[in-house]
């Protein structure tokens, strides 16, 4: 046996002990360790009815279509070193709008754009943005974590990569206009056999599928009057049932407050009036008309090769990601629970790092997740259990924004291909600009 073969069978073996402990150190029996194993099946169920068939599915499909019919020459028209300045980071700051890519996942493209002749700032831009403005992990954080949470996720990230990718081309503009001169011309991309406004259809029906099959409604409580000493007093309260007894309705408001109304006095319960509500009851008629029409062109516009590499990009992606967002949701319900159940870590001490809307705890969050390696989506779940444990929303934002744009693997490749000092300016630049966005969110919203 050879010293390399002895050495792989002792690793092994400590494997197999190192299970071994595991298993009969297992708490099982204690409460928490109990609810925490229940909560993270709860979660994954839940996850599974509510997200999977109509927010993943779509997205796969959506992602899909980018991969075959978006090519990279055309996203090199754009960023490369001939292009008009406003167009590159214009392009670059919302090309994560239609990228389902994570923080690792964009770096070949990073790379290929960056050495192929992109400037600095537009690369850096896309770097960002490729992981940060995703459509569906905003609309899932939206829709989970609240729509003011999902407003400043979008806002923030496109105006980050914008801001970012300005500033490390004024800080290394020098170095960069020579790396610029050096490059040869980039040839034009080859114009495409379908044209344009096609493709751009099937995308805005797809997106249509996607928002439509996940409108949400706005509200059920209409109207409550309360008798007080002034006398009758006649208040709306919007939100949604999610308990009542022979007392009183529970009711949660889209900005995730719980309110107990006693039935006595309830004037009326019915749908909140609107147009967001008028959509949700015409929502499935839409969806199905989006996705009849899609077919249609489809199987009109594509030839069957192209929708067969479309379907095999869309199952390649859904290979890497599901398992990825099963492991993220088991780990959030796990250890953080759900909202009003506590998992493995107790409120308490998340509340005391992240509570608040402190520096100290922007910025902890900002570094963690700075460091932590977000696959796409997962990142959703597990603040859902950690503002249900405490965290503020300020802190929340924070890692919002720092946390799905970077990660340890992921800073590691940039160094390769744009050196350290370069890296270290840009990890900087996120955590302060996370923190500092945290800072101020949680002020306005508190």
């Amino acid at each position: 046996m050879t010293l390399r073969t002895h050495k792989r069978e002792l690793g092994i073996l400590a494997g197999f002990v190192a299970v071994y402990l595991v298993c009969v150190t297992l708490p099982v029996g204690v409460k928490r360790f109990d609810n925490a194993i229940i909560e993270s099946l709860q979660l994954v169920r839940w996850y599974a009815r509510e997200h999977v068939l109509l927010c993943l599915v779509p997205a796969f499909f959506i992602a899909g279509a980018i991969a075959v019919f978006v090519s990279q020459s055309s996203v090199l028209k754009y960023l490369g070193g001939r292009a008009n300045k406003t167009v590159s980071y214009a392009v670059a700051s919302v090309s994560g709008g239609v990228l389902a890519v994570c923080s690792c996942t964009v770096l070949p493209l990073f790379a290929g754009i960056y050495r192929m002749g992109a400037g600095l700032g537009p690369a850096i831009a896309f770097l960002y943005s490729g992981p940060a403005v995703n459509v569906l992990a905003i609309i899932l954080t939206a829709r989970i974590l609240g729509f003011e949470l999902g407003l400043a996720r979008a806002v923030g990230a496109v105006l980050f990569s914008v801001i970012i990718g300005l500033f490390m081309h004024l800080v290394f503009r020098r170095e960069e206009s020579r790396r610029t001169a050096q490059h040869a011309a980039i040839p034009e991309p080859p114009q495409a056999s379908r044209p344009l406004w096609k493709t751009a259809l099937l995308f805005v029906m797809m997106i249509g599928v996607l928002v439509m099959a996940n409108w949400a409604r706005s509200g059920d409580i209409r109207a409550v009057f309360l008798c007080c000493p002034s006398g009758l007093n006649t208040f709306r309260v919007e939100g949604t049932v999610v308990a009542q007894d022979a007392e009183r309705i529970t009711v949660v408001t889209p900005g995730g407050y719980r309110r107990a109304i006693p039935k006595s006095t309830l004037r009326e319960l019915e749908d909140a009036p609107g147009i967001w509500n008028r959509v949700f009851h015409l929502k499935w008629g839409i969806t199905v008309f989006l996705v009849v029409g899609l077919l249609v062109l489809v199987r009109r516009w594509l030839q069957p090769d192209e929708r067969t590499e479309w379907v095999s990009a869309s199952w390649g992606l859904a290979k890497q990601i599901l398992p990825l967002l099963l492991i993220g949701v088991l780990a959030a319900g796990l250890f953080l629970g759900r909202p009003g159940h506590e998992g493995l870590i107790p409120a308490a001490w998340v509340s005391g790092l992240v509570g608040g809307n402190s520096l100290r705890a922007n910025l902890f969050a900002s570094v963690v997740g700075a460091f932590m390696y977000f696959a796409t989506l997962t990142e959703v779940p597990i603040l859902q259990g950690l503002l249900a444990n405490g965290m503020g929303k300020g802190p929340a934002l924070a890692l919002l924004l720092a946390g799905p744009a970077l990660s340890l693997p992921n800073m590691l490749v940039i160094r390769s291909v744009i050196g350290t000092k370069k890296t270290v300016v840009y990890i900087l630049l996120v955590v302060v600009m996370a923190t500092a966005a945290g800072l101020g969110f949680g002020l306005l919203v508190s």
